[in-house]
């Protein structure tokens, strides 16, 4: 019965809708921290960039846009996958359907190449593009794809993480967050990293490294914030989807 549900047009349509809706609730009852407080200044400056982040946390990241800030989203072609774009879309947020692949065969199975020469493709039209880091069902481990993209366009990389103190964690593989309104929280966005187009299969790892280390450390700073920690960030509500 859920295999039929989840692929029927109008109930991906209406649980798209009150994702949306309900996350949209979250983020405006939320007292949100945003660290460092010139971050929207070091982004813009950069555009476009490639943002990345914790497969779990992302529900919450497309209120850490800016208004006039324009981005695509990678997201599965899974059917499961069909009702987080829709939510995405109602969010103001395109999407580029595919994902990551943990092995050749299935590079053509998930889209994993029509997908990167359309993120490419975005970021060479100026718009940012979203993606999550990690390896496809290895929780918090970054894989070689947003190093990748960041290699062939030359576009920045800018970790992201967020944290809301009331939520419920997931039983998932991604362990995700579930956040609750009314509370505080925190995104916090690590420094820019550059992946230069010569580098070597050793060189590609350590960017890989790089960003792995980056979205451990803000992701634990994002939880100290959101549980009371002192910070100098931006505290607001503004969002780019309200």
């Amino acid at each position: 019965m859920w295999r039929r549900l989840r692929t029927n047009r109008a109930f991906q349509v209406a649980a798209g809708t009150s994702f949306a809706q309900y996350f949209r609730l979250v983020a405006h009852t939320t007292r949100f921290t945003v660290e460092p407080a010139n971050i929207f200044e070091t982004i813009d400056a950069r555009m476009p960039v490639i943002l990345t982040f914790w497969h779990g946390q992302h529900f919450l990241t497309p209120f850490a846009m800016q208004p006039h800030h324009q981005a695509k989203v990678l997201i599965s072609r899974h059917a499961d996958a069909e009702i987080n774009a829709i939510a995405a879309e109602k969010l103001g947020v395109g999407t580029i359907r595919g994902s990551g692949a943990t092995s050749p065969r299935d590079f053509h199975r998930k889209g994993s190449v029509s997908a990167t020469f359309e993120l490419l493709d975005t970021l060479a039209s100026g718009i940012n593009v979203a993606m999550t880091a990690d390896v496809p069902k290895i929780a918090r481990k970054v894989g070689l794809g947003v190093v990748t993209v960041a290699r062939y366009s030359g576009r920045p990389i800018i970790p992201v993480a967020m944290a809301t103190r009331n939520r419920i964690t997931l039983k998932s593989w991604d362990r995700a967050s579930l956040n609750l309104p009314f509370g505080r929280g925190a995104a916090v966005v690590g420094d820019p990293i550059y992946v230069d187009r010569d580098v070597d299969e050793a060189g590609l790892k350590a960017a890989r490294d790089q960003v792995q280390h980056a979205l451990e450390a803000i992701t634990a700073r994002a939880e100290a914030i959101a549980h009371g920690a002192p910070s100098n960030g931006l505290i607001t509500r503004r969002t780019k989807a309200g």
